[in-house]
């Protein structure tokens, strides 16, 4: 049998040939962390490479994404479907090895990283999902939620501010079977963090006592090339259940270059042929390019002990199923994602009592009617704010706050977190088992832009809730008032983003949001009251396809009126004035442009017929977006600069967004 540094050599030279191979890549991670990865791997993960889905596998992620073929060379040699040829093809095009790890891409990784800082992000939401599924659903002496989730980390997500995010919180809620190990090697792209002499630094961070103040559990100083400390530092982790453990490993970048290991130089690029031969001789490795003797192989090999591990499992499951079988088909329902088995009728039932309530309401408490309409089918709600749940509208009747001493809640106070708090509903559902919402005033979804960039390229499917969501704010003025947001997120491939001008389509987004997979949903919404729309049945069954005709005039239309949320009602009064002056114009309600363009060509022509060339959008945002819509003849009535801090009504008529002004824009189209 190979010992632990001839196995830790492995992932070295994989690392280092697959690096070389592809003129690529990041070396120096894998090579530095290869005896933290080989002890972890090999004496406590918790997985089966003959099945990566398998529901308590602990998970790990690797946040310094960069140092990407380390995770390939792990799953590789442990006997994931991941070959020698995919390692030869890191970092080329359709491989199953991009630069970065990609979800769904090779089997076993768990979430895609490189933005550094959100791969530990997504790893507290994990753990929170572990914990509270645990909570709900194990029972005495059947623990069939029991897992831990690791995390590798370097120098770069700690100096990310979305790292103090979401530790913060992680220390907060006590998530004890969250596992982190610090790859300290001092060394960035551009040299040494904590700098020498007169050297310039820039991450001089008391990094244990920084963690201690968040409440985690530290242990510092740690060999990180020494299995035995590593493998002291995991057991007294492990035995700590109460707070998220942070091991600190001290470690050489590049460990077995004799040239290169701790410095810049092998942190980005490849080592060269000449010093690869050179760690070679080294370390000892005296076998060619992409060869692994097959004792080493034996000694990684995870297949027969996964299998029993999830063999054992699927018993205790078993028991679990004969003693409480309603809880272990709704465990099995919940980790699959499917919905609720009533879930259609239901769900549409409510749209419909919407629809015959008829209120005026502000959007954003249309919105928490919706979850509360929804709340009793969905007990896989795990909902939250970014502190400003009294204005964002997210709790409801049946809303229980997890804590550190009760995790068996479906709301987290996410604290003034925008940022972290939607990167941890990424990690939330990944875990699987929850579907998770979020909510901030649209304006901070700046804050919290790439998380969900990343939840939109891994086709997950949170559910952002944005209220306060444009100049109509009023008073906050243009901080807080939101402009160009809507349009951009529009633009964010597989978001699909909703701005309902009433109730009914709240109800309606709400739904669509809950059942959508392959993407998350933005829900855009207002903080003034908005009058109810009148629809006939065949309309309310039209909004589901993101726009539809709301109002319509007596024989061919002249133009056409293009509408979003609260700009909806003064579509209806200009099309009222001028009917009054005798021209026919429709109105169209377009709560959801993605969703409408994907409907059939038939369906979008009925609605928006090519024939009719006069046509005026509104929207109380930037202006460019509609183009598309009403082409280049057409009129857009929004505003291209940031508002102003006054009464909502007093803004809309600065910026001219009235119906009098649509009403002249149309005259001026037809």
């Amino acid at each position: 049998m190979s010992s632990r540094r001839n196995l830790a050599n492995a992932v070295r030279a994989l690392s280092m040939d697959a690096v070389q191979k592809a003129k690529s890549g990041h070396p120096g991670a894998p090579m530095g962390m290869a005896d933290i990865a080989e002890v972890l791997w090999n004496d406590y993960m918790q997985h089966n490479p003959a099945n990566p889905q398998w529901a308590d596998r602990d998970r790990f992620v690797l946040s310094n994404g960069h140092g990407s073929m380390l995770i390939y060379s792990l799953l590789h040699l442990t006997g994931y479907d991941l070959t020698v040829d995919d390692l030869k093809q890191f970092r080329q095009l359709h491989s199953k090895t991009p630069g970065h790890p990609e979800y769904g891409y090779a089997p076993g990784v768990e979430t895609t990283t490189g933005p550094l800082g959100q791969g530990i992000s997504n790893a507290v939401g994990m753990a929170i999902a572990e914990k509270s599924l645990a909570a709900q659903f194990n029972r005495d002496g059947h623990g069939i939620v029991d897992h831990h989730t690791y995390v590798f980390l370097g120098d770069g997500c700690m100096m990310e501010g979305i790292s103090h995010e979401a530790c913060s919180l992680a220390g907060t809620l006590g998530l004890g079977k969250l596992i982190a190990f610090y790859d300290d090697n001092n060394i960035s792209i551009d040299g040494e963090v904590r700098g020498e002499g007169d050297a310039p630094s820039w991450f001089t961070d008391d990094t244990p006592k920084r963690f201690e103040a968040y409440g985690w559990h530290v242990i510092p100083k740690v060999d990180g090339h020494d299995a035995g400390s590593i493998k002291s530092a995991i057991e007294t982790a492990r035995s700590v259940t109460d707070k998220p453990t942070l091991i600190c490993c001290q470690t050489i970048i590049g460990w077995g270059s004799p040239n290169k290991q701790g410095k810049e130089e092998c942190h980005g690029a490849p080592l060269g042929d000449d010093e690869i031969a050179l760690v070679r001789e080294t370390i000892g490795w005296n076998h060619p390019p992409f060869e692994i003797p097959d004792d080493v192989y034996a000694g990684w090999d995870a297949k027969a002990k996964g299998g029993e591990a999830e063999q054992n499992w699927n018993s205790a499951f078993q028991a679990y199923a004969e003693a409480y079988p309603d809880l272990a088909a709704e465990f099995k329902r919940r980790m699959a994602g499917e919905m609720p088995a009533d879930w259609e009728n239901k769900a549409s039932a409510f749209i419909r009592s919407v629809d015959q309530k008829a209120e005026k309401v502000a959007s954003r408490k249309a919105s928490q009617n919706a979850i509360e309409g929804y709340g009793p089918l969905m007990p896989e709600y795990m909902g939250g704010s970014a502190d400003l749940a009294g204005s964002n509208l997210t709790i409801w009747s049946g809303s229980k706050p997890l804590t550190r001493s009760d995790a068996s809640g479906n709301y987290i106070h996410y604290g003034v977190r925008e940022f972290g708090m939607s990167a941890i509903m990424n990690g939330i559902e990944l875990h699987g088992g929850f579907k998770s919402y979020g909510a901030t005033f649209l304006m901070f979804s700046e804050y919290a832009r790439n998380a969900l960039r990343m939840a939109a390229l891994m086709k997950l499917s949170p559910i952002h809730v944005y209220t306060h969501d444009s100049i109509g704010l009023g008073e906050d003025g243009p901080t807080h008032q939101p402009v160009e947001q809507t349009a951009t997120l529009r633009m964010l491939p597989r978001m699909s983003v909703w701005r309902p001008c009433d109730a009914v389509e709240t109800a309606v987004a709400w739904k669509l949001a809950l059942e959508r997979k392959g993407g998350p949903t933005s829900l855009i919404l207002s903080r003034q009251g908005l009058p109810h729309m009148q629809r006939s049945a065949a309309q309310l069954e039209q909004v589901s396809k993101g726009g539809y005709v709301l109002s319509d005039c007596e024989g061919a239309p002249e133009a056409i009126i293009i509408a979003t949320g609260s700009e909806v009602e003064l579509a209806m009064a200009a099309q009222d004035t001028l009917a009054g002056q005798g021209r026919k114009v429709r109105v169209v309600s377009m709560p959801s442009c993605d969703v409408f363009d994907a409907q059939d060509s038939d369906y979008k022509e009925s609605v928006l017929p090519a024939s009719i060339s006069a046509r005026v959008a509104i929207e109380a945002g930037v202006t460019g977006f509609w183009t598309k819509y009403v082409g280049l003849g057409g009129r857009v009535i929004g505003l291209d600069t940031f508002g102003e801090s006054a009464p909502a009504p007093e803004v809309y008529k600065h910026f001219g967004i009235t119906a009098e002004n649509l009403v002249k824009a149309v005259e001026e189209v037809i």
